[in-house]
């Protein structure tokens, strides 16, 4: 291995054998050691042997009704219109699970058997082994019951007990050892300074490790130091059948894993064709395997999933999980860069009987891609990316009922659509709202398109003054469409606490740094047509080029000191804690085809929109006015 610093781009597949090569090198054992466990405690353990029955089950004939057991022969002749009488020499009583009396080979069930002074009445015959589960029907002593190699679930360990296991000898669970590094790392519940970062990372690895079905742990932070990183590492690998670096896997000035990986041991792969997650590290030191992952949560939730995973499985002589995959519709433009595996989180749902992938921001430290990803969507190395409609293949995180129980809503981003999100689901667990913030004309082309349930609208008509309707006539001319009023609402100029640069209005944005909003989103065409009216030349707006998906990104970066302004909610200045200088109240409605107003999948929705309780969540965000809330337009 060179000492370049410098990452490179190996695909996925020739990393992961060049890691498992490295490790057999390096004496890394192919297998963690068996151990012998009670069934009891043997869920989701692998089976270091098969597993044999000893015993047959049931162990003898019994019967598999209440009611009589009876000699079938004896109740030859016996019909409806010709009861046979059969005296108390004749048959035996019985409940489920006894035991066949000697002499007897049927069971006559106790709803079809009338008693008569001590005589069992029966009004049909019944063939042998009626009603009977003969010995070793379920299992039979000496059959292979289960692999080597299977990871037990709870209806293996009921089917182990019956064949006669009480022990059973199994893998034990791999232990993973997580080391933080950083400088401006800080553990989970401290208060956090400018430059300081929350340890979550950790956190999140040693979840998913368990999850595996692992031990794991994490160690203490360790700083930006070779040598403190280095003893950390040797001492984890002692006791780890796995460690994971965390950060510290690029090409920066403080970025060691690898220099440290290959110093102490065999350093395999730096730098893998995949995003994101590219520098990943892989390697061995003292026998035991060794992964660096980016410092990104996305990158190393999938560095994960990708390299950490499979080996996992390996070390306890099981297969890989394979998550099931579905067809689905992509809602928007996906690009991609050419040369690397692009893994993109996607949002799902169903429309039309078509799910529909809807692509989460796609930064590698946007956490909560992790939180909201219904799927995982690969575009290949040689792949530009895909187009708004195409069909491509997505990686489940979420089961299809569950997915086929959302209602997709994309465009205009308001805070107001997450009320309704978190209302729907407190009333109904399995109902989910997932919004896409695209911007309204986004929006509306989605929903022309088909590939949403309903488009978040505000958007402003230059030539009318109208909000949204007119847009409806040039975007789908004949559709029978439905637009419902989900709230007016307050937009202003959001700007730091008490306004210290005096800031009145859009004709003082030529002095002022400013953050704008996507094309296509109804707030930047709003400052468009107010830009024109008031004259400005929006080359003149500093930042006007700069664009945030979401009135709380613009919040956050006014918050920040990146900017002085920028055009938003009030709701969102409020999360921030910014001041707020008002230039129009607008309306912001839902538009849907007709038909879907009789969806029963929608319907949860549009008797939230009268609820009071709902009026008064929004009231609470500040800046809204819910007078029209749930007035049908058209």
């Amino acid at each position: 291995m060179h000492s370049s610093p410098f990452i490179s781009d190996v695909p996925v597949a020739d990393a992961l054998q060049a890691w498992y090569d490295a490790c057999a090198a390096a004496g890394c054992p192919d297998r963690v050691a068996a151990d012998l466990v009670p069934v009891s405690d043997a869920a989701g353990r692998v089976t270091a042997e098969p597993v044999w029955a000893t015993r047959s089950s049931p162990v003898s004939d019994v019967a598999a009704m209440d009611g009589i057991a009876v000699l079938a022969q004896d109740t030859h002749g016996a019909g409806p219109t010709s009861p046979l009488l059969l005296g108390p020499a004749s048959y035996v009583v019985v409940d489920t699970g006894d035991p066949m009396p000697d002499g007897c080979d049927a069971v006559v069930m106790r709803e079809q058997v009338h008693y008569v002074e001590g005589e069992a009445e029966i009004r049909s015959a019944v063939p042998p082994y009626q009603h009977v589960r003969s010995i070793g029907e379920d299992i039979s002593a000496g059959e292979l019951l289960l692999p080597e190699g299977h990871r037990l679930r709870p209806v293996d360990l009921a089917a182990a007990a019956a064949a006669g296991a009480t022990r059973l000898l199994v893998r034990r669970r791999p232990r993973v050892a997580v080391i933080p590094t950083g400088d401006e790392i800080v553990p989970v519940g401290s208060p956090v300074r400018r430059g300081e970062i929350l340890d979550t990372n950790s956190l999140m690895l040693v979840a998913q490790a368990q999850e595996a079905g692992c031990e794991a742990w994490a160690t203490e932070i360790q700083p930006d130091d070779v040598d403190r990183i280095g003893t950390a590492l040797r001492a984890a690998a002692e006791s780890a059948d796995l460690v994971i670096v965390i950060a510290g896997s690029s090409a920066g000035r403080d970025d060691y894993t690898a220099r440290i990986v290959r110093e102490l041991g065999t350093l395999a792969v730096h730098g893998v064709a995949v995003r994101p997650g590219h520098p990943v590290v892989l390697g061995a030191v003292d026998a035991t395997p060794v992964v660096g992952v980016p410092g990104y949560p996305v990158s190393a939730a999938l560095t994960f999933d990708i390299f950490v995973a499979p080996l996992l499985a390996a070390l306890e002589g099981a297969a890989a999980a394979q998550r099931p995959e579905v067809t689905a519709k992509l809602a928007r433009k996906l690009p991609s860069v050419v040369g690397m595996d692009d893994w993109v989180r996607v949002r799902l749902g169903s429309v039309g009987g078509q799910v529909v992938a809807s692509p989460l921001p796609r930064g590698a430290g946007v956490l909560t891609s992790l939180v909201r990803a219904d799927g995982l969507l690969l575009v290949p190395a040689g792949v530009e990316g895909h187009h708004a409609g195409e069909e491509v293949g997505v990686r489940l995180l979420r089961r299809l009922p569950e997915i086929e129980r959302t209602i997709v809503a994309i465009g205009s981003h308001d805070l107001v659509v997450d009320v309704a999100a978190t209302m729907l689901r407190g009333a109904d667990p399995t109902l989910t709202l997932a919004s896409s913030n695209v911007g309204s004309l986004g929006g509306l082309v989605a929903l022309r398109d088909g590939l949403c349930h309903l488009a978040g609208s505000h958007l402003l008509h230059p030539a009318t003054g109208e909000y949204t309707l007119p847009y409806l006539d040039e975007l789908m001319p004949g559709r029978e469409l439905a637009v419902i009023r989900l709230v007016h609402r307050d937009q202003g100029l959001i700007v730091a606490p008490g306004n210290p640069l005096g800031i009145t209005g859009l004709a003082d944005l030529p002095e002022h740094s400013y953050v704008n909003r996507q094309r296509g989103a109804g707030t930047r065409m709003l400052l468009d047509q107010e830009l024109r009216r008031l004259e400005i030349d929006p080359a003149a707006v500093r930042g006007y080029a700069r664009e945030e998906p979401t009135h709380l990104a613009v919040a956050a970066a006014v918050a920040a000191g990146r900017a002085d302004c920028g055009l938003g909610i009030l709701a969102a200045a409020r999360a921030f804690g910014l001041d707020f200088v008002p230039v129009a109240e607008e309306p912001y409605d839902l538009v849907v085809e007709a038909s879907s107003l009789d969806d029963p999948l929608l319907a949860p929705l549009w008797e939230l929109l009268q609820s009071a309780d709902f009026h008064g969540a929004i009231a609470k965000l500040g800046g809204y006015n819910t007078t029209e809330t749930g007035r049908r337009l058209r």
